[in-house]
């Protein structure tokens, strides 16, 4: 159940997607160089659900979530990869196969 009312007690993932006017690079052509994009904030990125941009305070904290996310997913595959060829348990420290 959400809360109506007052601030939320977790701050939760919001959906992005890529800038439609610079398409996630943070900046456009001008004449003679670049300038930030002003769709954006120049951060890449804008609200999934509304199209606008989000205020920097909020947009460095949901990319700092989803590289959190991401680090730790990362981590997981990591660890099951390493899992899956080696498991160490067999005489010299070679792989155990119950054969």
């Amino acid at each position: 159940m959400r809360k109506s009312h007052g601030p939320a007690f977790r701050k939760e993932l919001m959906k992005l997607m890529e800038c439609g006017i610079c398409r996630g690079t943070t900046v456009t052509s001008g004449m003679f160089h670049q300038l930030d994009c002003i769709a954006c904030n120049a951060s890449g990125w804008v609200c999934a659900e509304t199209g606008d941009a989000l205020p920097a305070e909020v947009m460095v904290q949901q990319l700092s979530m989803r590289l959190r996310n991401t680090t730790a997913a990362l981590a997981r595959a990591n660890n099951r990869s390493t899992e899956e060829l080696n498991n160490r348990r067999g005489a010299g420290g070679s792989h155990y196969t119950v054969d």
